[in-house]
């Protein structure tokens, strides 16, 4: 996956490299070119009792709170967030009526803010309950700590289980 994502920017139009940004994830990588179009999210997970936008490293920390707390959510991986897939994040939280933000960014000023917005202009009237998003803490990224920095299964688990239990 993270392969593809490098090469979409640029497929074949450049020969400069992409810089990784996935840090956790080690896996096969086939051979050969190819690559995915940017702005087009992936369902991990289909589920029908809340959708869980999220990318990158999170996407398997999510997958694991879910089969944690045994809640039949949509996990849906954003891959990109600029472009951003619109049609699959409203489609998905009308569905469901409930949406879960997790990303490793600080809470204020970040993605997650930006996605929340989104999702509460478009899918207001469809929601059963508020949207939570699950980010990193707001202080200064501590690299030695990091995996207290970033959410975990607890946490995002503690919050699927909020949302379910709202309104």
């Amino acid at each position: 996956e993270p392969k593809r994502l490098y090469n979409g920017p640029f497929d074949g139009h450049h020969d400069r490299p992409v810089t990784p940004w996935k840090k956790h994830e080690l896996g096969e990588v086939p051979e050969g070119y190819y690559s995915t179009p940017l702005g087009k999210a992936v369902v991990r997970r289909p589920g029908d009792a809340m959708t869980i936008l999220t990318y990158g490293t999170m996407v398997h920390v999510c997958l694991a709170a879910v089969e944690e707390t045994g809640v039949d959510a949509e996990v849906i991986d954003l891959r990109t967030i600029l472009p951003l897939d619109f049609d699959t994040i409203e489609n998905s939280v009308r569905k469901t009526g409930r949406c879960v933000i997790v990303n490793e960014a600080t809470k204020t000023c970040g993605f997650a803010a930006e996605l929340m917005s989104i999702v509460m202009e478009s899918c207001f009237y469809h929601l059963e309950a508020p949207v939570q998003r699950i980010t990193g803490w707001d202080t200064p990224y501590p690299h030695s700590h990091e995996w207290e920095y970033f959410p975990g299964p607890a946490r995002i688990g503690k919050a699927i289980q909020s949302v379910m239990e709202a309104a």
